[in-house]
């Protein structure tokens, strides 16, 4: 059939040639959609850069220096930045490829190890006292508290107790801000003889470089093993990476991922028992880690509904799932009052002058910033395959075929995400909240064509930012 058929011929064709060039049709138009896709999130950042600017000069309510981030200005080079070139470089020339041809164990662990490099890289531009080592012992950071936690139990049992502002001896703010299960983990490393804001710091990258992995895993479990492959150069590379290091959200983004990835393989036969009481586990965990990220229950839906075994597993996670609440109520922490009090302390602080009107469109602009050009043309992608699906994909989820499934789990992600915020409970430093959200929309890029170009465009944001911007919080 003539590519170049005039309009309206093809409705006098059979139906099979119809469709087939309706396909062609669309397959040239794909690129164009994607690439205005991409205008219009960078038209959403130029946006709320000039708006953030204006409202920060006038009224001085955003308290951000560089809206829609957390950041200040200050180009500069550090130790890491050749290293970060390389990393790039080699994942942009070889990873597709490699990705494609490693065996997936293999492949498992060397998107663990060069999301590793490439965060540490990319942390080390800051040099190691400013990037690593001093992130996590800052006014605001949990390693202020270790000192106070000398009886667990008894500081739990207290917790709630120094939570609001004009309380006696207030916790700092990421303190207050998260259930006691994030400042723990940092006492239990001071226990176990790794002390200090190095530690704690490479604890955070490390940690916080698996969740690739784990949606890997869950890609291949719950879609398909070709589209894992194609999704893992674009999260190992992405510009994510400048927050995970160092920063404790990278580690709750690596926990709450590999909950998910647990339950997938549950759902789908593999272990049910085992891998559905280590899924609870950690979902529950996620919880008693941020408040937030209790927004999972969205994700773990998903997972559910695309499951083929979905109900045989369901008492182990459930079973799974009570573990660490139960721990940390028997310990004296009662969750619900330490999220209750924390809204009040929310609103006593800068959270309550930030205008919601500003930020409920800015935290957006800041999504687009951490997961990158590449997948935001992904989700361009998504959203179209999931408006092809129409009503069978909530009708028969399971029987949907790899990539409409895909779809369903970056957009129960991106519905996550949207929750938050609209709760009006996260208005800015969503390029480090929201970490654990981002992850999952990282795999829509399995949809794109010509992977080294989007590659260059994921790793040339991630550069610039990290190299043009001194990023904190």
């Amino acid at each position: 059939m003539n590519r170049d058929l005039p309009q309206g011929l093809s409705q006098d064709l059979p139906p099979e040639l119809d469709r087939r060039h309706d396909r062609r049709h669309d397959r040239r138009r794909d690129p164009l959609l994607d690439l205005a896709a991409v205008l219009a999130a960078a038209l959403l950042v130029t946006a709320a850069a000039l708006v953030g600017t204006s409202i920060e000069h006038r009224h001085h309510t955003l308290f951000v220096r560089w809206p829609p981030l957390f950041a200040q200005w200050e180009p500069h080079l550090g130790p890491g930045t050749p290293a970060a070139l390389a990393v790039a470089v080699a994942v942009i020339a070889y990873g597709p490829l490699v990705a494609t041809r490693l065996p997936w164990r293999a492949l498992l662990w060397a998107s663990w190890g060069t999301a590793a490099a490439w965060t540490f890289s990319l942390a080390l531009v800051d040099g190691w006292q400013r990037g690593i080592a001093g992130r996590l012992t800052a006014t605001n950071e949990y390693l202020t508290v270790v000192n106070r936690f000398h009886d667990i139990p008894a500081t739990l049992r207290d917790f709630t107790h120094h939570i609001v502002s004009h309380s006696p001896a207030p916790w700092p703010a990421h303190i207050a801000g998260h259930p006691p299960g994030a400042t723990v983990t940092f006492v239990l490393l001071d226990r176990v003889g790794l002390a200090g804001g190095g530690w704690a710091g490479v604890w955070c990258i490390v940690a916080g470089a698996a969740a690739p992995a784990a949606v890997l895993v869950t890609v291949r479990a719950l879609a398909a093993e070709e589209l894992a492959r194609r999704a893992a150069p674009f999260l190992v590379l992405a510009p994510a990476a400048v927050w995970v290091g160092a920063s404790a959200d990278g580690y709750f983004a690596a926990v709450a991922a590999w909950a998910v990835a647990l339950l997938a393989l549950a759902v789908t036969g593999r272990r049910p028992r085992a891998t559905g009481l280590a899924a609870g586990l950690l979902l529950g965990l996620t919880a008693y880690l941020s408040y937030g990220l209790t927004l999972f229950a969205v994700i773990a839906a998903a997972v559910l509904l695309l499951g083929s075994r979905r109900l045989r597993p369901l008492p182990y996670v459930l079973a799974g799932l009570a573990v660490v609440p139960l721990l940390f109520t028997l310990l004296g922490f009662n969750w619900w009052e330490g999220y209750r009090l924390l809204v009040t302390r929310y609103y006593e602080g800068v959270g309550g002058v930030r205008p919601y009107g500003y930020w409920v469109w800015a935290n957006l602009a800041c999504t687009a910033l951490i997961v990158g050009p590449a997948t935001v043309a992904g989700l361009r992608r998504t959203v179209a395959t999931a408006v092809r699906e129409g009503p069978r994909a909530l009708r028969r989820p399971h029987a949907l075929s790899p990539g409409p499934r895909l779809a369903l789990l970056a957009l129960a992600a991106l519905l996550a995400l949207l929750a938050a915020d609209l709760s009006g409970m996260s208005k800015a430093e969503t390029e480090r909240i929201w970490l654990p959200f981002a992850m999952w929309l990282l795999p829509t890029c399995a949809f794109l064509p010509r992977p080294r170009a989007w590659l260059t465009a994921q790793a040339t944001l991630a550069l610039l930012l990290n190299h043009l911007l001194l990023t904190g919080w």
